[in-house]
This record gives C-alpha cells, structure tokens and sequence, in this order.
C-alpha cells in the first residue's frame, strides 16, 4: 500500500475525539467477544449441546433490538448521544460482573442466563443506534465511510483476539473469569467517552425537534434506494447471519473441538471480516446498488461452501472467505443506507437498520435452531447461504427503481462550523 493510500486509509483517526473512540471500542469489543464465546460455551455445557438452548439465548439477546431499536434510534435523534452510550457501557459492565459472579460462586442457572441474555439486549437496543449514528458525529460526513470502515475493522481485531483469548482462559480458568474480564473492558469506552472534546462534535443539537419514530419510517419509505438495500439486509440477516448460533454448533458436533479450538475457527472467520474492513477504508463515496447486491451473492455463494466442507482445515479456510463477504455485503449496505439519508434522520434510520440486521437475530436464531435439531448443523450454513442468494437474486430486479439515487446529503450547514483542521484537507473530501 502506498503512503497516500496508507494515509487515506486512516484518515480519520486524525481526528482526535475518534482516536479515543476506538481506543475505548477496541478494548471493550475484545470483551464482548470474549463474553460470547463464554456464553456459548456454557449454555453448551449446561445443557448437553443443546441448540435450542442457545438458539434461545441468541433470541432473547436480540428480541429488544428487535422490538426497541426504533425507540432507541430516536433517543439516539433526540438526546445527548455521547450520555447515552456512557450510561449504557455502565449498565453492560454490571450485568457483565453479576453473570461473572454467579458463574465462579456455582449459582447461575440457565433462567438466569436467559435472564441476562435479555437484559444486554434491553441495553442494545440504545447503545447500537446510539453509537452508529455517534461515528457520523465524531468524523463529518466527509470522513463517514472511513470512520465506518474502521470501526468495523476494530470490530474484527477484536473478534480474532477475543475469542482466541477466551477460548485460552476458559481452560486455564473458567468462564466466570473470562466474563468478569467482560465487565471491566466496558470501563475504557467510557474513560473514552468522557474524555472527549464536546465543542468538536459535529451533530445537530440534541432535542431540536421531537423525532418522531414515525417520520423516519416515511422518510424511508419515500427513498427506494435505500429501502432496497435495508430489504436485502432482512433478508440475508435472518436466513444467512446467524453465526453466533452456527459456528459453536458446527466447532462441537461436527468437528467435535474444544473450547480454544472454537476460538480459533471464530477467528478465522473474523480474520476474513478484517481483510474485508481494511480493504473499505479505502472507499470514499457511497457504492452503487449494484455493489450491494454482488456482495451479498457472493457471501451466499460461501456460506453454502462451509456446510459442505469436508475438513477442520477446509471450513476454517471457507469461514475465512464467509468472513470477508460476509463484511463487504455489510458494509456497503450500511454506507449506502448511512450516506444516502439526511443527517437529521439519520438515528432514526440506523435505528432501522439496526433492527432488520439485529433484530432479526432472534428470527434467525429460532429457524436455524430447529434446522440444526433436525438436520445438523452442516444443513444451517446450506440452507442459510442458498436463501440469501436467492435473496440477491430476487433484489437484482426489486432494485431497479432505486439502483441510481440522488448523492450522498452533505451535513446541515450548522455543522460546518465545528470542523476543525483536522478535516480540512482537501484529498480528502469524498468524490461526488
């Protein structure tokens, strides 16, 4: 890569209230990640592998997001966002530290479990809308798809280190003491968040108009261009996306692993995820429709491969590829939903967004769980990946309206004032 590539590619992280942002992200994500292999791994163990028990798990995590994630999106509109998230990395840090504590004292339970699974997801469906929309505030418009992929490329470090590290100190120590880790990591996103400059931020202030949830389901209406690509993301989300019920079935009934070899198949996915996020940090303007719909045939395409994969080593190697398309079909779907809505809807939309790609876990989690009670885990990863390319294949025609759309809408002009040097710079400014 070349210097002014190296640079484009890191751009935003000039900026310094972002900076912190991922600083804070990275150390808690590797948490949370650890947290699920943790989890995964005991709801296995207390059950005797039992997919329904973790698929429900799965669905009472994301049956909130499903539920409250518009809601969350227009506090995200309407309120503080950077008070928003502290709150809500405070509330995840205790039930986090609780869970831990029942683990090592032997009282948990798989109710209490449960019970915790739908707590978090209480807390998700703030903090995601919240802190999706929160990125556009750290960066400017001009800097929107950078700051993206970069947090998704923080997201998948994350999800290598983590879920290796986890799978290392459940042998040595057990999962209490991996979710006790959990609860601690949220203590740097909000240290980051409170170390923050407010002046820099670029967000419309909070509370200017009511945010009604009920606009910005007809602002969406109103845009095809980005109602298809959110179709599309329901699609692929519910049939496709549901590897945090997938891949622990697939590591201990078909490959019959243990715990660090777990983590090291979830990281090898996440390694394709990665290479997938470095490689958009180098996108500067809002892909086309058609970007879309390619990526997510193609993740389709690899899905299916890994439940077909005769080996250890063949999966691990498909799971890298699922990984990246996997990524790529998010990432542009998000970027071209994100850069394509107007920044005082932009929570609400997210919110949206968030609830079809989120929020349709619990549908996802529940469907693949009975596949995987009847016909194995290989038949999730097939039946997921054919749905979802047929799901591609359904948008390529469904897309047609809204396959040119207007361009990105710059922010309002009263964000231009808090744009500081950092951001100035002229190559780096999106082409329109």
């Amino acid at each position: 890569m070349t210097t002014s590539a190296t640079a484009r590619a890191f751009a935003s992280l000039r900026v310094r209230n972002f900076r912190l942002f991922v600083i804070g992200q990275i150390v808690s994500a590797m948490g949370t990640w650890m947290m699920v292999v943790a989890q995964d791994w005991l709801v296995l163990g207390m059950t005797g592998d039992s997919g329904t028990a973790l698929s429900t798990v799965t669905a009472l995590q994301f049956a909130p997001v499903l539920l409250l994630t518009l809601y969350g999106g227009r506090l995200a509109d309407r309120f503080d966002k950077r008070r928003l998230l502290t709150v809500a990395n405070l509330v995840s840090g205790v039930l986090a530290l609780v869970l831990g504590t029942l683990v090592l004292t032997g009282a948990v339970r798989l109710w209490s479990v449960y019970g915790f699974a739908l707590a978090l997801g209480l807390v998700n469906a703030v903090e995601i809308p919240a802190r999706m929309s929160f990125v556009g505030e750290l960066v400017g418009a001009e800097l929107l798809p950078n700051a993206s992929a970069l947090s998704a490329a923080y997201f998948n470090v994350a999800r290598i280190v983590g879920p290796a590290g986890a799978g290392l100190l459940i042998g040595f120590l057990g999962t209490g003491w991996v979710m006790l880790v959990n609860g601690v990591s949220y203590l740097a996103t909000v240290a980051a968040l409170r170390l923050m400059d407010p002046t820099r931020l670029r967000g419309a202030a909070p509370g200017r108009d009511r945010a009604r949830v009920g606009d910005g389901l007809r602002y969406v209406a109103r845009r095809p261009d980005v109602l298809v690509p959110l179709a599309l993301v329901a699609a692929v989300a519910v049939f496709g996306m549901n590897f945090q019920l997938t891949l622990p079935l697939l590591a201990k009934t078909v490959f019959h692993s243990d715990a660090a070899t777990f983590g090291l198949v979830t990281a090898a996915f996440a390694t394709g995820s990665l290479v997938a996020a470095f490689a958009g940090t180098l996108r500067r303007d809002r892909p086309a429709q058609r970007l879309v719909i390619v990526s997510a045939a193609a993740f389709g395409v690899a899905e299916t491969a890994v439940g077909w994969a005769p080996t250890y080593g063949t999966a691990a190697a498909l799971l890298f590829v699922t990984g990246l398309t996997t990524t790529h079909f998010a990432q542009a779907a998000n970027h071209r939903i994100q850069l394509g809505s107007d920044p005082r809807y932009r929570g609400r939309v997210l919110g949206l967004y968030t609830l079809i790609l989120q929020g349709s876990t619990p549908l996802g989690a529940l469907l693949m769980g009975r596949v995987a009670e009847h016909a194995g885990a290989r038949a999730t990863f097939v039946a997921g990946g054919l749905c979802s390319l047929v799901a591609a294949l359904v948008a390529v025609t469904a897309g047609r309206r809204g396959a040119e759309a207007s361009p990105p809408l710059a922010e309002p002009e009263a964000d231009s004032a808090h744009r500081d040097d950092e951001t100035r710079s002229a190559d780096l400014r999106p082409q329109r």
